[in-house]
């Protein structure tokens, strides 16, 4: 029986001993991460990824302990999909970079925002992002504690952006329907002003995303 506090990485695949694997964590992994793409994190469960498989539930703990380990493996996964390119030295431009790729990562997986902020994971794939982040800022005077807070709160801000804007996909209209009931009032001109200044804006979703983080990642640094 393996330690259940002990990271999944830190285990064997495969046991020393009995049947020959017929799987592997990538396959499990691959499974969960497709199961979850089609129906978000409540339909990733030992049950749903087996039939994926075409497998008995009870043959996938000789690979996993339960659906924390799919979990952390889902989360790593995706971390492969980055394709971080060497530090230029231009600190905020790196970490921009670096938050477009985890953004469209989670364009990808929807399900991803949400297992970032509420557990954030560090096995193979996520440290070799980590490393990449401490390599774009080994000129920064920061100690290692605030660098480790500068990757967290990369991450947590493009998760809040990704979800803020999944949330409101597909529903401009409703998202600002009672801004403008107010505004039509004349008692609040400052909301009045704010949706003014929205509908001349110009600038596209993207735009907004890299202007706001460029700006948070510039004050992060100072």
């Amino acid at each position: 029986m393996t330690d259940d506090t002990e990271p999944i990485w830190l285990r064997p695949e495969r046991a020393a001993t009995g049947r020959r694997a017929e799987r592997s964590r990538a396959e499990i992994t691959a499974a969960a991460i497709t199961i979850a793409d089609r129906g978000g994190l409540t339909a990733v469960s030992m049950r749903n990824v087996a039939l994926e498989l075409g497998t008995g539930a009870a043959s996938l703990y000789r690979y996993v302990n339960g659906r924390d380990d799919l979990l952390d493996l889902m989360v790593d996964a995706t971390a492969t999909e980055l394709r971080l390119e060497p530090p230029t030295g231009e600190q905020v431009r790196d970490l921009v970079a670096v938050a477009k790729q985890i953004h469209a990562s989670m364009a990808r997986h929807p399900w991803l925002p949400e297992l970032m902020l509420t557990r954030p994971t560090l096995g193979p794939s996520a440290v070799a992002v980590l490393d990449h982040v401490l390599a774009v800022l080994a000129d920064h005077p920061g100690d290692g504690q605030a660098k480790l807070e500068i990757f967290a709160l990369l991450n947590a801000i493009v998760a809040t952006f990704a979800i803020n804007e999944h949330a409101t996909a597909g529903r401009p209209e409703h998202a600002v329907a009672y801004l403008r009931h107010v505004a039509a009032t004349g008692r609040r001109p400052r909301i009045t002003a704010l949706l003014n200044d929205l509908a001349a804006s110009d600038h596209l979703p993207d735009d907004r995303r890299v202007a706001a983080l460029t700006a948070i990642l510039t004050g992060l640094l100072r």
